[in-house]
């Protein structure tokens, strides 16, 4: 999925308000773009540090370029004589240091209770991400910021409607995100998918909603909180809004979704005979825990983990899956997780080992975690009536291409056999052209998805509105 389960150091993609440190009296000036590496077993990762100062007090922003963060926030930048220290709590870091020449920093980045050796230098610039395929203002067609209510949750939704110009019946489709809090585009280190799609499609007159999901942007409610199956019916609201637009024809609303959205979709048209055509972009056909299995596997072997330690890491989560699934209460559970991931010794551990733990438990002990785990997409499937289309990348790390046979055997299964599958050779999770597959691959790639994807979309919906 696209928010993948894991215990590697991560670099959390997060968003909030930029916290002001004070900076002491100094004999250095930090102010400017500090460059910073991080040795890896898989290779170097760089940290870059944006530092300006107002009125006597450093304001900071930290990217990852490789993991295509930007704008991180960052809390306190002290400097102290020759020292410095820039904490991050946004991912529980910490970089502390001496000044070595006045460009020049010599320190320590800790983290997760690990600590890496980082030398600092000043650079003139930060070389932006390259996106060449976000779409950019003027449109040759309608774009509208829309709300609307599910009358289900009463939970207010927020999106953006795309339009061909003057357009009478039109064919419509509402765009379903993957795992994760994701706004209307999806976007995704600098990617913006959903955006890019909505702009092929709409250009080849299909009109595209594209929604916030639960908690992000305009929209009210909470993804951790949620299940798949409240998202079906945030989904099936998107669509009554589209059925009520005089430029759509009602009965020609599909949806598209990507991962966790693939597995939503057809919840979505089991629920409702308003729904046209349904396409699958890398989602499951498998049950969830089965999926993280691979999913873990594959993403730890294409980081270069030996297998001994990627049996090691099964290991750990059989032991955690085994925990939710036999344990429905979530504050035993959390005592049953910490003594799992902390191997008995979580009393002993720093502060930042513990919120690294904790945090990796808030994840998996969330409701959505739990009804995903254990979810198994293959009845579901088996009642869907309408044509299907289901289209993977043979080096998807995240949602194996052997979840294909899975969704057209399931489909069939049902005596549905208007369901399609089309698997891309040289295709990633987010359907870009890559070389291994790897997720460390998805921010560096400046393609945000293969052309040829969206025109096999593209036609595939013409063909289903035209019959």
């Amino acid at each position: 999925m696209m928010k993948r389960y894991t215990f590697s150091l991560l670099f959390l993609l997060a968003i909030s308000v930029l916290i002001y440190g004070t900076a002491t009296a100094q004999e250095h000036d930090f102010s400017g773009n500090w460059s910073g590496k991080i040795k890896l077993p898989t290779g170097e990762l760089e940290m870059i540090f944006k530092i300006t100062q107002n009125e006597g007090k450093y304001e900071a922003k930290m990217d990852v370029p490789k993991q295509g963060a930007t704008d991180l926030p960052v809390g306190d930048v002290v400097v102290a004589g020759d020292s410095v220290s820039i904490a991050v709590p946004v991912i529980m870091g910490n970089y502390s240091g001496n000044f070595s020449t006045p460009d020049s920093v010599t320190g320590k980045w800790k983290q997760s209770g690990m600590t890496f050796d980082v030398n600092l230098v000043r650079v003139d610039e930060v070389a932006p991400l390259l996106r060449p395929q976000t779409p950019e203002p003027p449109f040759p067609y309608l774009s509208e910021d829309v709300e609307y209510i599910n009358p289900e949750s009463g939970l207010k939704l927020a999106g953006t409607i795309t339009l061909p110009k003057d357009a009478t019946a039109c064919p419509a489709v509402v765009m379903i995100t993957g795992s994760g809090a994701q706004d209307r585009d999806e976007t995704i280190f600098g990617h913006k998918p959903f955006a890019v799609i909505a702009d092929y499609l709409t250009r080849n007159g299909i009109a595209v909603l594209r929604v916030d999901d639960r908690g992000v942007g305009g929209s009210e409610g909470s993804v951790s909180e949620s299940t798949s199956l409240d998202f079906a019916g945030d989904v099936l609201a998107g669509v009554d809004f589209l059925k009520n637009r005089d430029e759509i024809d009602p009965a020609k609303i599909g949806l598209i979704g990507h991962s966790e959205g693939g597995l939503i979709a057809p919840i979505a048209a089991t629920k409702s005979k308003d729904i046209a055509f349904i396409v699958m972009m890398a989602g499951p056909g498998t049950v969830g825990e089965q999926i993280l299995y691979e999913q873990g596997a594959l993403i730890a072997k294409a980081a270069g983990l030996p297998d001994f330690s990627i049996e090691q890491q099964k290991l750990t989560q059989e032991k955690i899956f085994d925990v939710l699934k036999n344990e429905p209460d979530t504050t035993k559970a959390k005592e049953q997780l910490r003594e799992t991931l902390s191997r008995g010794m979580y009393n002993g551990m720093n502060d930042d080992m513990k919120k690294a733990v904790d945090a990796e438990i808030a994840n998996v002990n969330s409701t959505w975690f739990r009804f995903f785990l254990t979810y198994n997409p293959k009845p579901i499937l088996a009642k869907v009536k309408c044509p299907v289309l289901a289209l993977n990348g043979s080096k998807d790390l995240q949602v194996p291409v052997s979840n294909l046979t899975a969704i057209i055997t399931a489909v069939n299964s049902g005596a549905n056999m208007n369901v399609d599958t089309v698997r891309f050779a040289n295709h990633n999770h987010l359907f870009q052209n890559c070389e291994t597959g790897s997720t460390a691959e998805y921010a560096q790639i400046e393609e945000t998805i293969d052309p040829e994807v969206l025109k096999t979309m593209k036609d595939w919906i013409v063909e289903q509105t035209t019959k």
